[in-house]
């Protein structure tokens, strides 16, 4: 069985349309207007090994802000319904990823409870037309809609082009490997039964 979905959202802000592939090959084809933004989602497709499209219009005269946002929540939705009721999957998965000078942690448990610790200290306000305070907002709408914990943490680093592309790409493989097949896991990887 395929783990996929497909999820359109439209606002008076936004109109994004998104499919995922959890057991992809890594392959994207992304558009949000946002430069950048496109740059990161790709590495978050590649190293996560998702299949994604994703088409978003928004407000962009006004900021990235909506735009930014209400992609993480259709990506979050289109992940958590992908994954139906996790039964099998290994649940939690961690990376801690270098990329020059950076070096970012990232930790998830695909618990059913939201939750984002963030904690990417970093000195410039924009990376090419893209607003660096827009990254927390991403991974708190995609950890919100998807119902999992997240946990971002910068360990080192100055340049900030490098410390988002670490936490996007450590963010992936993190998402990959919890929500990998664990060939011992029968049922649902919780004591509660249910996640």
């Amino acid at each position: 069985m395929t783990r996929s979905a497909e999820i359109t959202r439209k606002t008076n802000e936004t109109d994004i349309r998104a499919s995922i592939v959890v057991d992809g090959n890594g392959e994207y084809d992304i558009k949000t207007g946002i430069g950048f933004f496109d740059h990161m989602l790709s590495g978050f497709a590649r190293h996560g090994f998702f299949d994604i499209e994703l088409f978003a219009k928004g407000d962009l005269e006004v900021d990235g802000h909506h735009t930014v946002e209400d992609t993480g929540i259709v990506l979050g939705q289109a992940f958590a319904e992908a994954l139906s009721d996790k039964r099998g999957i290994k649940r939690f998965g961690d990376c801690i990823l270098p990329m020059d000078d950076a070096l970012v942690l990232a930790a998830v448990d695909i618990s059913g409870r939201h939750y984002l610790s963030f904690d990417l200290d970093m000195d410039a306000p924009m990376v090419g037309d893209f607003d660096t305070e827009l990254v927390r907002e991403f991974f708190y709408a995609f950890a919100d809609a998807a119902k999992i914990n997240v946990h971002i943490k910068k360990i080192n680093g100055t340049n900030a082009h490098h410390i988002i592309e670490a936490a996007f790409k450590a963010f992936a493989r993190a998402l990959d490997n919890a929500s990998a097949k664990d060939e011992r896991g029968k049922g649902i990887p919780s004591t509660k039964g249910v996640l």
